[in-house]
């Protein structure tokens, strides 16, 4: 409300200050103008002379005489450019004329007229910016308020038990609340705590949750802003940000001071486009300062997050200030689990779900990816007008999640039906049939996203690395697409519905080349770019490598990816029984879990559908290619539909 009036009062200051703008210069024409009907002094003397004027009225302030002609109408003209008496043309006629009586304005006056616009818009001014500075440190044009949020006991409070999945970043942390509670415990013995802790890991694994679950659990006021709030275009306004939230934090410590993003500030100095005294540098500078500054017993604890801590300037790293990095990756099987426990509290989950399952079907997933999960299934659940979350729900939120929508009013002919039918088949009796392959999940042709059909397997475990039996059984399991097509339609008849199959067997075969010493012929020798992160044969190698070696390289590739095809064809031509008939039962169900899958190979069993619908029955969570820790490819293996169709 006061904004409001402050803005109102603005608004009609400022339509009065124009209009006693547009009245002296409408005083100023009047006096400085003449009417073309008017006469001019020489032709007023000619009137007088012929006896044709009969009375007039001088304002000899103003240079104008208005009067009566004999023939009744009125005159006026403007003497104001001669220099003489006003009465002078009227002596020794007969015409009867007089002065006007006009009262001066005062030197006050004239002063105020002058000066009052000016002083009423510098009035404005000052009110607009003092309203500014006092309405908070979030105003616009507070540019030199600190924006730090600050964050009470008041506020609902985080702790530990909130976070889950960081097991060992939260023993890391506990050091730093122990110092909040009792600083003399460790500075009686000489100790120093260190100065600032560094958050590293991706996005959406809970670093900014466990910034404030350190706060919630040390009960200290917790202070949080963006690196990104500190830089500004105006120079110096950066600087003074940091140098007020350093002095908030001062009066309310011991407390937290919390910076997201802090690459946004902390970047390498002397790598900027203006010199070396651009905003961002001068930001970085104070930062330091105040950070170095800070004596024994403050109390005062930086926590800063980065998924980019390799563009950090070194002096923000050193000991002293950021000197303890704390790193946040991606949560374990067990991490998963409780962290979806954390998300299903207060929802209806049905009796029968098992959290170890999903949480085995999602590595790869964050904390942030998890919680999207859980509001998918309750979302689906809503729509489905269920009582409770069931494991349905979860398997359709994954899937929709990883992969897309289903896209079930796609418009596919029957034989794109069948080709795609094929195609995933070739990808499941491939897997089942090599060792080191996973176990199979699902097979759909349901298209999702841009895939028209998809095969998923299921992890027994997180895994991290991979051997070569493992990898050539991808590779295999990959390239079973291409060759279900070549069998069954002919070598004309092959489409680009296996590009992303492709891609990632010449990933693989290239990291095992190039990256993984997997190859004999080339031997354990690393030949990855450190531009392009891998080798990409023929395209910005310099001189690194010579035209001999990047020719056994790519011969290399190619020989791993074509032995790759060659065993998917084998099997597929070994196994043709089977692999018609998965087809055909895709092609009638849609979907088929793994359990399903293994009993129609094993003795011809097809599905029972309580509804008599499609869609494989509830089941676990799957994991595809793009949620693995490495870039080692993936287990999920899907048609692509054609980017030119």
């Amino acid at each position: 409300m006061k904004n409001s009036n402050l803005r109102n009062i603005a608004i009609w200051g400022m339509l009065i200050t124009m209009f006693l703008i547009m009245m002296t210069m409408s005083q100023n024409g009047l006096q400085n103008t003449t009417d073309s009907n008017d006469l001019t002094y020489s032709e007023l003397a000619t009137k007088v002379q012929a006896g044709e004027v009969v009375s007039a009225k001088i304002d000899p302030d103003a240079g104008v005489i208005t009067g009566k002609l004999a023939d009744g109408g009125d005159f006026k003209a403007n003497i104001g450019n001669y220099n003489l008496d006003a009465d002078e043309v009227f002596e020794g006629s007969d015409v009867v004329y007089e002065f006007t009586e006009v009262k001066k304005p005062s030197l006050m006056q004239n002063l105020l007229i002058s000066i009052l616009p000016l002083l009423i818009i510098a009035g404005l001014f000052v009110l607009f910016f003092r309203n500014m500075q006092a309405s908070g440190r979030g105003g616009a044009m507070s540019f030199g308020k600190s924006r730090a949020k600050l964050l009470t006991e008041n506020t609902k409070r985080v702790t530990f038990e909130d976070v889950a999945g960081v097991e060992s970043a939260k023993e890391d942390l506990k050091e730093v609340v122990e110092f909040l509670r009792d600083p003399s415990r460790f500075t009686r013995l000489g100790a120093r705590i260190p100065t600032g802790a560094l958050l590293v890991g991706p996005p959406g694994t809970g670093k900014t949750l466990l910034a404030k679950a350190v706060a919630g659990e040390a009960g200290v006021p917790f202070f949080t802003i963006s690196g990104s709030d500190f830089v500004e275009m105006f120079v110096g306004v950066g600087a003074s940000r940091v140098r007020e939230m350093f002095a908030d934090a001062r009066k309310h410590a011991p407390c937290i001071i919390f910076i997201d993003e802090i690459d946004a500030v902390g970047r390498h100095r002397g790598v900027g486009t203006s010199g070396g005294h651009e905003e961002r540098e001068q930001t970085l500078n104070q930062l330091l300062v105040e950070m170095d500054g800070f004596e024994g017993d403050e109390g005062i604890i930086i926590i800063a997050a980065t998924n980019r801590p390799d563009v950090l300037d070194k002096a923000l790293l050193r000991p002293g200030r950021f000197d303890r990095q704390i790193e946040v990756p991606y949560p374990d099987i067990q991490g998963r689990e409780k962290i979806l426990e954390v998300h299903m509290k207060g929802k209806p989950i049905a009796a029968d779900l098992d959290v170890k399952y999903i949480a085995r079907g999602t590595p790869g997933f964050s904390g942030a990816d998890l919680a999207n999960l859980v509001n998918e299934a309750a979302l689906l659940s809503a729509r489905r007008n269920k009582l409770k979350i069931t494991m349905r729900e979860f398997e359709d939120a994954r899937d929709k999640v990883m992969m897309g929508a289903e896209r079930r009013t796609l418009a596919m002919t029957d034989e794109e039906k069948e080709m795609t039918a094929y195609h995933e088949a070739g990808h499941a009796i491939v897997g089942l049939n090599m060792e080191g392959s996973l176990p199979i999940h699902k097979a759909t042709i349901i298209p999702r996203g841009r895939a028209l059909g998809m095969v998923q397997y299921l992890p027994e475990r997180d895994q991290i690395s991979q051997s070569r039996q493992e990898m050539i059984a991808r590779m295999a399991m990959a390239m079973g697409g291409r060759a279900a097509e070549e069998i069954k339609f002919g070598y004309d008849k092959v489409t680009s519905g296996a590009s992303s199959d492709i891609e990632q067997v010449t990933r693989i075969a290239t990291a095992m080349v190039t990256e993984w010493g997997l190859s004999d012929e080339i031997g354990p020798i690393a030949y990855k770019d450190t531009d392009q992160q891998s080798f990409m044969p023929g395209i910005g190698r310099g001189s690194s490598i010579s035209p001999e070696t990047a020719s056994r390289i790519e011969a290399e590739i190619k020989r791993f990816v074509t032995e790759a095809h060659d065993t998917a064809t084998k099997i597929l031509k070994k196994k043709k029984k089977d692999w018609v008939a998965l087809s055909e039962a895709l092609l009638e169900y849609e979907t088929l879990s793994g359990d399903e899958i293994t009993a129609l190979l094993k003795d011809g069993t097809k599905p029972q559908r309580p509804d008599g619908t499609g869609g494989a029955k509830p089941a676990v969570a799957a994991v595809p290619t793009t949620r693995k820790p490495k870039p080692l490819g993936g287990p999920a293996t899907a048609r692509d539909v054609d980017p030119d169709a």
